[in-house]
């Protein structure tokens, strides 16, 4: 039946997801979607607009043009949930090279890479947003702590289901209710506990400190196992090219120096010939 959608692809296209909106739930204007969502997936980006609002027939369909690297960052950081959507119960009505199947397995089954990405990327959005909420009360902004701490809290319990090897979706309090994990108690420590606003905060950071510092290690093996990968230490700039963290590259210079300071990695100044007050490069290495 989506043969005929095969007019919005062209020569750049590997490949493309249709779905139908099927759920018959979501009542109200504010909750009206397209019937139809296609997503055509490039090899490269290209100029023109990635949005196409069109009609087939008597159905409204919204077309969305992305390239296979950004659809795998995307699909990697969970941005767009109507992107997973597409990915995992649309169907495939065009795929050149078997990239986007393959791509559609790996995400099922949540396979490597796909899982180390996400470990890293889950603990350092975790570790920023735990630094944050402890700046905000060291700066007497309880609220805004609060806040960023419960947001600290929700990646956590993203880092907890991805150690079972269960792949986090947008209802991670239900996927985690049940298991008997530390970051539930502490969420319901902060939501429920009959504590001043402060009292619970100050708690969960506590409870979010150790668990950053013996989490680090593990959350961030793809990491150092890049780095030790070679004798030669490595420039940040080396690392955000490395195709095995380029869909993490945003989160590269936080976790580096964290890593630094927990003696996980090493800091390595390069040899300057000009002299001690030169600048020179830090380089990071395991040995």
């Amino acid at each position: 039946m989506f043969l005929h959608y095969k007019d919005a692809l062209d020569e750049e296209s590997i490949g493309a997801f249709a779905y139908v909106q099927q759920d018959d739930k979501l009542q109200g204007p504010l909750f009206r979607d397209f019937e139809i969502q296609l997503l055509v997936v490039q090899e490269l980006e290209q100029s023109y607009s990635k949005i196409n609002h069109v009609m087939y027939g008597d159905m409204r369909c919204q077309i969305v043009r992305i390239s296979y690297k950004e659809l795998r960052g995307k699909l990697v950081a969970c941005e767009k949930s109507d992107l997973v959507k597409c990915l995992l119960k649309g169907e495939l009505i065009a795929d050149t090279d078997d990239r986007l199947s393959n791509l559609r397995l790996e995400f099922q089954e949540f396979m490597q890479p796909l899982r180390d990405q996400k470990m890293f990327l889950e603990f350092s959005r975790f570790l920023r947003l735990y630094l944050e909420a402890k700046r905000y009360m060291g700066e007497g902004h309880v609220m805004d702590a609060y806040h960023s701490v419960t947001e600290s809290l929700h990646h956590w319990a993203r880092i907890e289901l991805i150690e079972r090897g269960i792949r986090p979706e947008s209802h991670v309090w239900e996927q985690v209710r049940g298991l008997n994990t530390a970051v539930h108690k502490l969420y319901e420590e902060l939501t429920v506990s009959k504590e001043t606003v402060q009292q619970r905060v100050e708690l969960v950071l506590l409870g979010c400190e150790f668990s950053v510092l013996s989490k680090m290690g593990e959350c961030s093996s793809l990491l150092i196992s890049v780095i030790g990968s070679r004798n030669k230490p490595w420039s940040i700039e080396e690392l955000i090219e490395h195709p095995e963290l380029e869909m993490v590259s945003d989160e590269l210079p936080l976790v580096l120096r964290k890593l630094v300071y927990r003696s996980k990695i090493k800091e390595v100044q390069a040899l300057s010939s000009v002299g001690i007050n030169s600048k020179r490069d830090i380089l990071y290495s395991t040995i």
